[in-house]
């Protein structure tokens, strides 16, 4: 705001320099609401009483609001509160709002878009630390709420929560898929809803938060996340590590270990394997994944099963027929 004539004469006594010699700029306080970039948007000041301006002097001043920002359309903020901007869909999920915008947006990144598009940086170093976090706030939720369990059972409990498959079911939760950024070829492959790439997603935000918010706001998103989870394998519900728990099962019952044979098909982009889980020779499971380490999980739930039943001396019809055609 520019104060001259007989304005800037009546302003002499709070301070100012002599007006004849030059004029000067008063600032403004910053213009709080939302911020549009349309002249509808200009705020109006009631004009100065004409008795007490110059014809020369300022009659009306205008508060000019700034355009929005980079995510989106701004929304008005609380009485007294600065400038807010609507959360994006990610932070809206997580009930939070970063405080460095460009946290999510590499969390969100996967390599292929990176490569494609000649960006840095990506998410990966962002889910080796969110792997960490994850990690020590699963331990720490399930020392602290089973006393009576066992190291060997917090560390079952542990594993079933931060596997592959189990990120990726609370990403699909949380809508990752649809809000990574990948490669074209990724794109066309199904990316989207591969259990690898929304399971390191959903480290790489992890990691982002204890950055952003620091351990305590990462411990709460967490919690919120998996407690239900990890309530329920209590329970003896939800997905465990069958691998385990079969290898421990047949030590006890048959004094023998699973032995598991992999196959693998289809291109590089799309491969499909399957596991078969062997006991004292006789197939006992088999099972099919986008991945080894889910056929053969796959395969050991269904041979933990049988096992637990009593099936150990009778491998049933299905196994006896394959048996007589070798």
């Amino acid at each position: 705001m520019v104060c001259t004539g007989r304005t800037s004469e009546r302003l002499r006594g709070v301070g100012y320099a002599d007006p004849k010699e030059e004029d000067h700029e008063i600032e403004e306080p910053p213009a709080r609401g939302p911020l549009e970039g349309h002249a509808s948007d200009v705020r109006r000041v009631p004009a100065v009483p004409s008795a007490e301006a110059s014809a020369s002097g300022v009659r009306e001043l205008r508060i000019l609001r700034g355009q929005a920002g980079r995510r989106g359309r701004a929304i008005e903020a609380g009485a007294g509160s600065d400038v807010a901007r609507e959360r994006s869909a990610l932070e809206r999920a997580l009930d939070l709002s970063f405080g460095e915008p460009s946290m999510e947006e590499a969390a969100l990144t996967h390599r292929s878009f990176a490569f494609e598009q000649g960006v840095q940086p990506t998410n990966e170093r962002l889910e080796f630390l969110g792997d960490a976090v994850l990690g020590l706030v699963i331990t720490d939720l399930a020392y602290r709420a089973f006393p009576e369990l066992s190291e060997g059972e917090l560390a079952k409990l542990r594993a079933a929560m931060v596997n592959m498959a189990m990120l990726a079911e609370v990403a699909k939760g949380l809508g990752l898929g649809d809000i990574i950024m990948l490669g074209r070829g990724e794109e066309l492959s199904g990316g989207r809803q591969k259990a690898s790439i929304l399971g390191d997603a959903m480290e790489a935000v992890f990691g982002a938060v204890y950055l952003d918010k620091g351990i305590e706001v990462a411990h709460q998103v967490i919690e919120r996340l998996f407690w239900p989870r990890i309530s329920a394998y209590v329970r003896g519900e939800g997905d465990r590590d069958y691998k385990t728990s079969l290898q421990e099962l047949a030590a006890q019952d048959l004094g023998r270990l699973p032995e598991y044979r992999v196959e693998e098909r289809g291109p590089d982009h799309e491969k499909e394997f399957t596991a078969t889980v062997y006991l004292s020779g006789r197939e006992f499971g088999r099972g099919t994944g986008r991945s080894k380490k889910e056929a053969e999980q796959r395969a050991a739930h269904e041979a933990h099963e049988r096992l637990a039943r009593g099936e150990a001396d009778d491998p049933g019809p299905q196994v006896r027929a394959a048996d007589e055609g070798r």
